[in-house]
């Protein structure tokens, strides 16, 4: 697998994402896939807030991930004063609302990242005359019991997401009851690694050569979508994701 990121000039709010798109990424191959960091998707796209102030800015952020979110626990419930949020059915801090590298405003996530997605994937499988081109996005998460973040993505479009092992036998013979691959996680997870997370303003990446991704033609349909989710009590954390009392947000 092979992982190339592009550096660009600082995206502004209401830029043109194709033109941005056109200007700093190659040529695109068959069987490509795109990683595009999702805040400058959301920039593009005018999801900006600007900061009131220093003083009020974390109230000014409470109040936007609350309306943001899907649910959410308060910040009092939080050691560092952290607000865990669920956003599209992602388990990410203030609904992924992000004031780094934003130049004084907060910077939200695309409306609907998945229709974000499907517009990037189905534009430039049009401009490189592709039938297999990928698109993800991209954003940063932490683990439990781990310290440092990893990339994962907020959508995908044009592979397959979960490759099943379900039924198929290990090395021994024994089958398999359980296991899935995350595909667009994965691929993510190395694209962040490469793109950065800091000054390095690189929040394009070019994912060649991989041999277990299955393109589509198409953008991902709505039970494929649904089978990337889990219910919150059928989660293999529901004993803890449970265990608190959350709070319904704006959407």
């Amino acid at each position: 697998m092979q992982v190339t990121p592009y550096k660009t000039h600082k995206i502004q709010p209401n830029e043109d994402l194709f033109e941005v798109l056109d200007t700093y990424l190659p040529t695109l191959n068959e069987n490509s896939i795109v990683a595009i960091a999702s805040k400058i998707v959301g920039v593009c796209e005018g999801r900006v807030v600007k900061v009131i102030s220093e003083e009020k800015k974390q109230e000014q952020k409470t109040a936007l991930a609350m309306e943001e979110s899907d649910y959410y626990l308060p910040r009092e419930y939080n050691q560092y004063g952290f607000m865990l949020t669920i956003n599209h059915n992602l388990l990410v801090g203030s609904a992924g609302i992000d004031e780094s590298n934003s130049n004084g405003y907060l910077s939200l996530w695309p409306k609907d990242p998945q229709e974000s997605t499907n517009s990037i994937r189905e534009y430039l499988a049009k401009k490189n005359n592709l039938k297999h081109i990928g698109v993800i996005l991209t954003d940063s998460k932490l683990t439990p019991l781990r310290w440092g973040v990893t990339g994962y993505a907020i959508a995908h479009s044009g592979f397959l997401a979960l490759e099943s092992y379900i039924g198929k036998p290990d090395i021994y013979g024994n089958l398999m009851h359980s296991e899935k691959t995350n595909i667009p996680d994965a691929l993510s997870a190395a694209a962040v690694l490469t793109m950065g997370e800091g000054a390095e303003q690189q929040p394009l990446a070019v994912i060649a050569d991989v041999p277990s991704v299955k393109f589509q033609k198409r953008n991902p349909r709505k039970q494929e979508l649904n089978d990337l989710k889990i219910n919150l009590e059928d989660d293999m954390y529901a004993s803890l994701l449970t265990a608190v009392k959350w709070k319904k947000g704006g959407k």
